[in-house]
């Protein structure tokens, strides 16, 4: 597993912690490469870009970025929490242990004794990093490289972790945001902390005259004028961890540089639109912006946190001449933004009052593939609807153009909300496609079924009066609110039959349970004649 050159270094031991020691810094290391490449986005996306015309599965798997991510970093707290800590750390003190043994054991007579002295009379070969008698593992570890940078990158990334749960990513994000960029100590302490290069092997010139494996069994004649086996020379092993995440720290460098760029350049706000239901509406223009269906972009603004950057998918649509994100309002940040566009004000803001955005993006998602199927089923939970205003929009666009590119011929959408608050923006946008396709004779082309998830009894006693009136008393839309859950198995059945011999592209912004459902939908009905392929918005 390991160099010859440490067979001494393990005879000197005793035992294997040495190997021990480096197996679970090794796993560290190739888990540390991989573990910055899932967040270069703007690496990403062109890479989506590129590959887009080859493979759409290929391309899919890009859109998994942030589901890699958590996988590297459950395997990094893995190989920390239970590998690295216990094993690394207590090799490495049975390690010192045998260390001070052989310099506190002076007989001659002994392998791990005479090892120990080497390098005594100039200290510029010495094999053993116990120096003196004094020396304990406090002062180990408080005073050189690699104890010093051991501490640091331990406690940043039990922080890094702790913080990384989903009660504090929801509850407290900031706290999640700030703690999350202690990784560049890591990174730094992870690369400094071979530099003290205490753990030390036999030189390569030094070994083509004496070779370990015959000269371990004759180390009482080592030195003398008749023997094969000259002293061996030692020199600290070169630090190896640069090498893993060398690479992925540029790119990583790369990547924020290309994101200060953009932070500086000019974004206008054309137009505010406070929605009913804590939903902030940004209509923004930016020069050289250009946009797909499904995009999002990440969102900074600087009187509100200079360091803080937050995924919006745009609900625009290509053919409109601005961009637009809808924000529901959760947090700390939402609240703080929504205040400083005005939210909690009466009187209309003055645009010069509006405050400084910054965008980075467009980037792509799994809904730009969405006019690559035929059949297409649009899933989304509460404000998880958002991309597919995009597409919806675009959609109405590309058919009163009469775009001939078009290749979807059929569409069904289901929203999930568990309120009617929920209802109050979108429905607006679903009212005019509503009228619009009525008036152009295209109803067949969009099928829309809207649940509501959660109600009072009070509400739903109001609802069945209503029940007989031409629009919905909710939505005002033609098509009746539907209550409860939809029985996917029904409707998956209904439009297999529907359109044999097709491929349907199912496409979900929503919960992970709601994501795991209609996966194994997709699966147990996917069969000869007909193949539902699932996508995910993934942020």
């Amino acid at each position: 597993m390991f160099p010859e050159k440490h067979f001494i270094i393990s005879s000197l031991s005793h035992q294997h912690a040495l190997s021990w020691a480096r197996a679970p810094a090794g796993c560290l290391n190739f888990n540390c490469m991989l573990i910055l490449l899932p967040v270069c986005r703007n690496l990403l996306s062109f890479l989506r870009g590129s590959i887009q015309y080859c493979s759409r599965t290929a391309a899919r798997q890009l859109d998994r970025n942030i589901t890699f991510h958590k996988l590297v970093a459950y395997m990094i707290a893995f190989h920390t929490g239970v590998v690295f800590i216990p094993v690394h750390i207590i090799a490495h003190l049975f390690n010192f242990e045998y260390f001070m043994d052989a310099q506190l054991n002076r007989n001659s007579s002994l392998l791990p004794f005479v090892l120990s002295e080497i390098g005594n009379g100039d200290n510029a070969s010495f094999l053993n990093p116990i120096r003196s008698n004094e020396t304990n593992p406090t002062i180990v570890m408080f005073t050189t490289i690699a104890g010093l940078t051991g501490v640091a990158i331990t406690l940043a990334l039990i922080l890094i972790i702790t913080s990384s749960m989903e009660v504090i990513r929801r509850s407290y994000f900031e706290v999640f945001w700030y703690t999350h960029h202690l990784f560049i100590i890591f990174f730094i302490g992870l690369v400094l902390h071979g530099f003290g290069r205490i753990v030390r092997g036999q030189t390569e010139k030094s070994m083509n005259v004496s070779n370990p494996l015959v000269c371990a069994d004759h180390f009482e004649d080592w030195g003398k004028n008749d023997s094969f086996c000259p002293v061996p020379k030692f020199a600290g092993n070169p630090p190896m961890t640069w090498k893993y995440v060398v690479g992925p720290m540029i790119l990583y460098v790369c990547e924020r540089i290309v994101r200060l760029y953009r932070s500086h350049q000019k974004v206008v706000i054309t137009k505010v639109v406070m929605h009913p239901s804590k939903t902030l509406e940004l209509q923004m223009k930016k020069k050289g912006f250009h946009m797909e269906v499904g995009q999002y972009v990440f969102i900074q603004c600087p009187s509100v946190s200079r360091l803080e950057w937050h995924p919006f998918t745009l609900t625009s649509a290509p053919e409109e001449d601005y961009f637009s994100a809808h924000i529901r309002i959760v947090g700390d940040w939402t609240q703080a933004l929504y205040e400083a566009c005005g939210g909690d004000k009466t009187e209309p803001q003055e645009a010069w009052q509006l405050p400084k955005l910054a965008i980075d993006g467009p980037f792509g998602t799994a809904s730009e593939d969405v006019f690559r199927y035929e059949v297409v089923m649009l899933v989304g939970a509460g404000i998880g609807v958002t991309p597919f205003a995009s597409i919806l929009k675009s959609v109405w666009y590309k058919h009163i153009q009469n775009n001939q590119e078009v290749f979807t011929k059929k569409i069904y959408f289901y929203w999930l909300c568990p309120e009617t608050q929920a209802f109050e923006w979108f429905a607006d946008l679903l009212q005019s496609l509503e009228g619009q396709m009525t008036e152009k004779g295209m109803t067949d082309f969009l099928s829309y079924n809207i649940y509501l998830t959660r109600w009072k009894e009070t509400e739903a006693a109001h609802i069945r009066v209503h029940h007989e009136a031409e629009n919905d008393p909710i939505t005002g839309l033609k098509q009746k609110t539907l209550y409860g859950k939809p029985n996917w198995d029904n409707e998956f059945t209904n439009i297999a039959t529907k359109h044999p011999g097709t491929k349907v592209g199912v496409f979900l912004c929503g919960p992970p349970q709601l994501g795991k459902s209609l996966e194994k939908q997709c699966l147990s009905h996917s069969e000869a004649n007909v193949k539902f392929i699932f996508n995910k918005e993934n942020f």
